[in-house]
Formats: structure tokens, sequence, C-alpha cells
């Protein structure tokens, strides 16, 4: 590494160790995961300290797992806003190598990671509009499909197209 590059990375660790950081991290992860559990959105709580978790089971009751419902809500908030979650359930727990099939974790979550120093209060509320209003039509979601499906790291790679 450039010594720029490891004097910007020891400058993080100093701040991520300081408590008005962490107040300011948590704080703000905080904010979004009450103001969507105000609007009745299906999170994992306690809320955590770097990300939201969805509850996309929860969040799409009408989705069997196998039409991937932490993907497909992934997608409708990417569509709503240009927010990125992760989708962390069916895909991510890939198949089982020796019937194929889809394992199916009892989690089907979506995390929205938030990264420090990046965000303000406002960007939390665009976050919290979108997911709410993802959530108000989430009966119109529907599932989703592979129409590329890599045999390594299919999180990553997989492409899909809506069901039907």
């Amino acid at each position: 590494l450039a010594g720029r590059d490891m004097e910007a990375m020891a400058q993080g660790i100093r701040e991520a160790v300081l408590q008005e950081h962490q107040d300011a991290r948590i704080g703000q992860v905080r904010y979004l995961g009450v103001h969507l559990r105000k609007a009745g959105v299906p999170i994992v709580r306690p809320i955590g300290s770097h990300a939201i978790f969805l509850d996309a089971k929860e969040f799409l009751p009408h989705l069997d797992q196998d039409e991937y419902p932490a993907q497909a809500l992934t997608a409708a908030i990417y569509v709503d806003s240009g927010v990125r979650g992760m989708e962390r359930g069916n895909v991510s727990a890939g198949r089982d190598p020796e019937t194929g099939e889809n394992r199916h974790p009892k989690l089907e979550l979506v995390r929205l990671t938030i990264p420090r120093r990046v965000y303000t209060q406002s960007h939390m509320d665009v976050v919290a509009e979108s997911v709410i209003e993802v959530y108000e039509r989430r009966t119109e979601i529907g599932g989703l499909e592979f129409t590329y499906e890599p045999d390594d790291l299919r999180f990553f790679q997989a492409r899909f197209a809506p069901i039907g």
C-alpha cells in the first residue's frame, strides 16, 4: 500500500474507536430503524450498529422462499430509489451440492448497511421513505427466477427476471 493509503486507514481506525463516532454511527442506524418500525416495516431487532435488516419473509409473505423474497425486495427498493441493499437469504445460501435443491435458511433478510462517515440524516430519510413506500405496495411485488446462475458466488453474479 502507498503511504497515504496506510495513513488513511490508520486515521479511520483512530476515529472508529472514539465514543463520539460510535454514538453518531449507532444513532444514525437507530434513527433509520425507528422510522421503519413506526411505519410497521418488519425489521430484525434489536437494531444493530452498522445496518438495518429487513425481514423479507414477513415483508413479502405471499412469496415462496424459492421465489427469492429477499432478492425481490432488494430489487424493488433499488428500482424505487436507487438504494442498494444486500440479499441474505436463499440466494446467498446456495444449493445443496448433493441434491441441487435450494437451501432454505430460516432467515430471508435484506441488509441495509450504513457506511461510516458517508451519509447524513436526510439520506436516512430517503432510505426510510423508499422502504416504507415499497412496504405499502408490497402485495404488488412478485417473485424472481434465475436467468443466469453461476456455479460459484451466485449472490454476486446471478441474474434474475420476474416470474411469469
